[in-house]
């Protein structure tokens, strides 16, 4: 299913999966049955909450590699894909952390995915795991080859980053667009958990206004009122879990947050039967 993704159109709550340590990385405890079981009950918790899509993550992968992820990451999270796959008609979108896009544009083609989350698209930031660069060119000759119609959100100063040097917010902001493709902007908070600023959502409104603008960080029922004129929707992850942020998804905190949206639960797709 494709995500509904335009500019003034229905404002979307996408739900973020945020996956348990994979095989290979440094907390990985050896039983991956507990990273399915975990993925597919924030899914069950998403989907009868109201979300409008989900994108799945490898956030438990501390310390992630800086770009090209290796095999076994690519292949965990393409297992718990086509699982969720399976029990969700949500449009289904991958973000693979730090920066590989190119594996999650081959996630979302396996999975039956439709878009993908890129937190350096375009330009250069100085983050935690070194200098990270744009993967603008390879990423879109790839998409125009495999996978034409999944669409790419990309972040705009992605959080735990800085830019190299100083440059006007806005003329980032259209170069994302214009030089690097990007199918929707993304603005965050500087750390995960973190509001965003609302005056810079606003601005590169202004200068983007046929785009699809998201808030990608530090969203709760309290302040997602303050967004939701501005920007297109937004990518929620931390503030709807039960005790923290490596805690299940908790439903009821879904439903109160997606009542905040025209619509609400019932204007979501249906689930499919889950398969015996």
């Amino acid at each position: 299913m494709e995500i509904p993704l335009t500019a003034g159109g229905p404002k979307l709550l996408i739900g973020l999966i945020h996956l348990k340590p994979l095989p290979g990385a440094p907390r990985y405890d050896g039983r991956f049955e507990s990273v399915l079981e975990s993925a597919l009950a924030d899914v069950d918790a998403w989907q009868a909450g109201g979300a409008s899509a989900l994108c799945i993550e490898n956030y438990g992968d501390v310390p992630f590699w800086k770009s090209a992820v290796p095999p076994e990451t690519v292949a965990s999270m393409a297992a718990v894909g086509t699982e969720i796959r399976r029990v969700t008609r949500l449009p289904l979108g991958f973000n693979v952390l730090r920066n590989d896009p190119r594996a999650a544009l081959a996630l979302c083609i396996a999975c039956g995915g439709s878009f993908l989350r890129v937190n350096v698209l375009g330009h250069t930031l100085v983050t935690d795991q070194g200098m990270l660069e744009g993967e603008a060119a390879p990423l879109l000759r790839d998409r125009s080859r495999f996978g034409g119609a999944i669409r790419i959100l990309a972040d705009l100063r992605v959080k735990h980053a800085a830019p190299l040097a100083p440059r006007p917010l806005e003329e980032e902001a259209v170069d994302l667009v214009e030089r690097s493709l990007a199918d929707a902007v993304i603005l965050t908070g500087p750390r995960t958990g973190s509001e965003a600023s609302v005056a810079e959502v606003e601005r590169i409104r202004g200068v983007l206004p046929d785009t699809p603008i998201l808030v990608g960080s530090g969203i709760t029922e309290d302040n997602l009122p303050r967004y939701l004129a501005a920007s297109d929707g937004v990518l929620v992850g931390s503030s709807v879990k039960e005790r923290g942020i490596e805690s299940p998804v908790d439903r009821k905190k879904v439903q109160r947050l997606s009542r905040l949206f025209c619509g609400g639960p019932s204007a979501r797709p249906s689930a499919p039967p889950r398969p015996e």
